[in-house]
């Protein structure tokens, strides 16, 4: 199975699937504006060794984008329905940002369904309620034109200044993603970040946990990573001299730190 429609409990969801059958599974979840491509060269470097599964969150991409506002809860069981839908019993999972943040509801609500959890450049608290909630009501105003208005400004949080200047075409395909997204599944989204705080609920995870920053992110800083190390019992820190999207930006650094975590754990289907 490659790139194809998913029909869950939850509904569908636009899925990517390669490696081999018998192989421990590994679960990518994008950023907020992004899509399942962001993880192309960890897809391609990890699918020999593992059963590779890729999903655009719900709002983005090909998946489902039912009306607002969403919550964590919604979107962490969304990655059960998949699971599920799969037959899939356990499942190692990696998100980023937006996608971190389901590793820590996972962790804390579903945390007998993961193998281990990777949670990079994400916190268990990203950025203030106000900011989000401004940001979903300007594009459900401005729709299309709100979302490419975000594709321009996006970079700039997303990348350093050096990686904008060198690496221009990596740049613009993630503005094509964030510019194609719609608009009810993004701010939809930013409603699910203005409201969840996993501060206090993260004590409680039990699940062999990696925590990814980027040196230069000044989103989810490295201090949000050492407060979720500090939290999470036996959790294991990698910097990586990046930005927010460390995975595109230091893909070599960042493989190296997720491949090293997983070659430690149990390597169990």
């Amino acid at each position: 199975m490659s790139t194809t429609q998913l029909n869950t409990a939850a509904g569908s969801f636009r899925i990517d699937l390669q490696g081999p059958d018998g192989a421990p599974v590994l679960v990518f979840s994008n950023s907020l504006g992004t899509t399942l491509d962001m993880w192309a060269q960890q897809a391609q470097a990890l699918r020999e060794r593992y059963r590779v599964l890729r999903y655009d969150t719900r709002g983005h991409g090909g998946s489902v984008c039912s009306p607002g506002p969403y919550r964590f809860a919604q979107l962490g069981r969304d990655v059960l329905a998949i699971l599920d839908a799969l037959e899939i019993s356990h499942a190692h999972f990696c998100g980023i940002s937006m996608g971190g943040l389901t590793g820590l509801w996972l962790g804390v609500h579903a945390g007998a369904r993961l193998r281990s959890i990777a949670v990079c450049n994400s916190a268990a608290r990203i950025g203030d309620a106000p900011a989000w909630l401004a940001r979903a009501a300007m594009v459900r105003e401005q729709g299309p034109q709100g979302m490419r208005a975000l594709a321009d400004s996006a970079p700039a949080r997303w990348f350093t200044e050096a990686f904008l200047a060198t690496q221009p075409a990596v740049v613009r395909q993630a503005q094509d993603w964030i510019a194609s997204i719609a608009p009810e599944g993004y701010a939809s989204c930013c409603e699910a970040l203005a409201s969840e705080d996993l501060r206090a609920a993260i004590a409680g995870i039990a699940t062999p946990t990696l925590l990814v920053a980027g040196t230069h992110d000044p989103v989810t800083t490295v201090a949000d990573a050492e407060a979720m190390q500090a939290a999470i019992t036996g959790a294991e820190l990698a910097c990586v001299p990046a930005s927010h999207l460390s995975n595109l930006e230091a893909p070599a650094a960042f493989l190296a730190a997720l491949s090293g975590f997983l070659d430690r754990q149990p390597q169990v289907a």
